[in-house]
């Protein structure tokens, strides 16, 4: 994998990584050496999740130290908040500040491979699916490339539409298909009243396309629920029960949804209990939705790749997790959504910040 630096700033991922809140020092302030260790201590960290020791760091820094110079450099990484000792005798871990810093100043991104883009490419596809489709497909190639759950923020179809239809699925079933303008398609499954003749259905895909046609589902509901109350509709009681039901799938669904897959991979290094409960409550957030749509409102005001590291957001306070995650856009670069991964704060960054950007891309280009 090609390695780039993102301080200074080189290549398009480099206006995509937006700052988090600032550690309690800059990369400024700290002289080549201490840059130097601390880049070693997160990279080891990052790689087995172990402390690092100053024994274990004579033999990769570029400049010959001594393990007691080491030390001394490491002591004064501590006072400032960006490493820490788990243990007396051990060596040092990164905090959360200091996993900022090095995100934000010290972090070196690779390149995708052609054969991953491709592989997101089409993946990201929505040939003969919907787009909802489309986005479960992504978000589980995510979650399988960077061995982390994978989350988005599907958005609710606003494009003007073409044509509707009502399919008979068997008694008291029917499927709504909906076509947009730009040829995206969705299906909902609806109730409908038993005995329900074909020619209701028929009615009600007659009556539905004089009114959708170059209108958003939002339009098209305010108008046809002023319609039938003000009786302007020539419709009979079955066929109004159709579109009310299909109304009702309109009216019912959220401006965004939430898809999470992968939750399972978060398990994977954890081997304390407390480790386990705090993982446990993050999953009970998720399941909510409420914080975690918040956390990525955040991630939409951004202009590209968004990175929150543990005490970032009390979404991942004391569950030893981040997340990476970027919006969306139309061809307009309206947001729509956004798309992530959320991992242990030791993911491999140089490798999800590109994941997740390209997916993001293309998503942008197939849903917009």
């Amino acid at each position: 994998m090609a390695i780039h630096r993102i301080h200074p700033v080189r290549g398009d991922l480099g206006d995509l990584l937006q700052p988090g809140p600032k550690p309690t020092a800059s990369v400024a302030e700290l002289n080549e050496r201490a840059r130097e260790v601390l880049r070693h201590v997160v990279e080891g960290y990052v790689e087995t999740g172990e402390p690092v020791g100053s024994r274990a760091l004579t033999r990769k820094l570029t400049e010959t130290l001594s393990p007691a110079t080491i030390r001394n450099i490491m002591a004064d990484l501590q006072d400032l908040g960006l490493l820490y000792a788990p243990h007396t005798s051990a060596g040092r871990l990164p905090t959360d500040a200091g996993m900022r810093l090095f995100v934000n100043g010290l972090l070196e991104v690779g390149n995708l491979s052609p054969e991953e883009r491709e592989s997101i490419e089409a993946r990201c596809a929505t040939v003969g699916r919907s787009v909802t489709e489309a986005l479960e497909q992504a978000t589980s190639l995510l979650s399988g490339l960077s061995r982390c759950a994978g989350v988005v923020m599907a958005p609710k179809t606003e494009q003007p539409l073409k044509h509707i239809e009502f399919v008979q699925l068997g008694p008291g079933r029917a499927l709504v298909v909906t076509v947009t303008q730009s040829g995206h398609v969705e299906n909902r499954v609806i109730d409908t009243p038993p005995h329900l003749p074909a020619s209701a259905l028929v009615e009600a895909s007659n009556y539905l396309n004089a009114r959708l046609v170059g209108r958003t589902l939002e339009e098209a509901r305010r108008l046809i629920v002023e319609d039938i109350q003000q009786k302007r509709a020539e419709l009979d009681e079955l066929t109004t029960k159709v579109i009310e039901s299909g109304m009702a799938t309109w009216a019912g669904e959220p401006g965004s949804a939430l898809i999470v897959r992968g939750q399972a991979r978060l398990l994977e290094d954890i081997t304390a209990i407390e480790d386990l409960e705090r993982v446990r409550l993050l999953f009970d957030a998720l399941e909510r939705g409420e914080s975690f749509a918040r956390l990525l409102e955040l991630a939409n005001a951004a202009s590209g790749v968004q990175i929150f590291i543990g005490t970032d957001n009390p979404l991942f306070a004391n569950t030893g997790c981040s997340m990476v995650v970027a919006p969306f856009r139309d061809s307009q670069e309206r947001i729509l959504g956004a798309i992530g991964v959320i991992g242990p704060t030791r993911l491999n960054y140089a490798r999800i910040i590109p994941l997740v950007d390209y997916t993001a891309r293309m998503i942008g280009r197939v849903v917009g």
